[in-house]
C-alpha cells in the first residue's frame, strides 16, 4: 500500500491519496475579504485545481463536510453557489457545521474527499 502525500507542510498534507481515494485538507478562499458567495466560489475553485492534480474532480465526490462562520446567514448563499458546482446527480454525502474559523475574515472552509479516475 503506498500513500501519496502532495504540498506537504510541517502540519498537514493539502493531497493525501490512498488506494485511488483522495483526501484534500480544508480548504478557504483565496480572498477572505470576500462575501460568503465569493469565498465559497473561490473555496470550490482551489478544490477544483486539487482533485485535477490528483486525476479527480467534482463528478467523483465521495463525502464533503462543510465549515461556515455563520450558518443562520450564511447556509442559503453558500448552498447556491453549492448546488451550481456539484453536477446533478453527482451529490456527495454531506454535513455542513457552523464552526469558529482560524482567521476571523474566512466565512467558509471546505473539506472533500473523491475518487481517483486517472493517474
Amino acid at each position: 500500500m503506498s500513500i501519496e502525500r502532495h504540498h506537504v507542510s510541517a502540519r498537514a498534507s493539502g493531497i493525501v491519496i490512498n488506494n485511488d481515494i483522495v483526501y484534500l485538507s480544508g480548504q478557504v478562499a483565496a480572498d477572505p475579504e470576500a462575501d460568503i458567495a465569493g469565498q465559497t466560489a473561490s473555496t470550490l475553485e482551489r478544490i477544483d485545481a486539487l482533485l485535477a492534480e490528483a486525476g479527480s474532480d467534482c463528478e467523483h465526490l465521495l463525502s464533503a463536510t462543510i465549515f461556515l462562520r455563520d450558518i443562520d446567514n450564511h447556509f442559503a448563499p453558500m448552498n447556491e453557489v453549492w448546488n451550481a458546482w456539484v453536477p446533478e446527480g453527482h451529490a456527495p454525502a454531506r454535513a455542513c457545521v457552523e464552526a469558529h474559523m482560524a482567521r476571523s475574515a474566512l466565512l467558509v472552509e471546505i473539506c472533500v474527499t473523491a475518487v481517483r479516475f486517472a493517474h
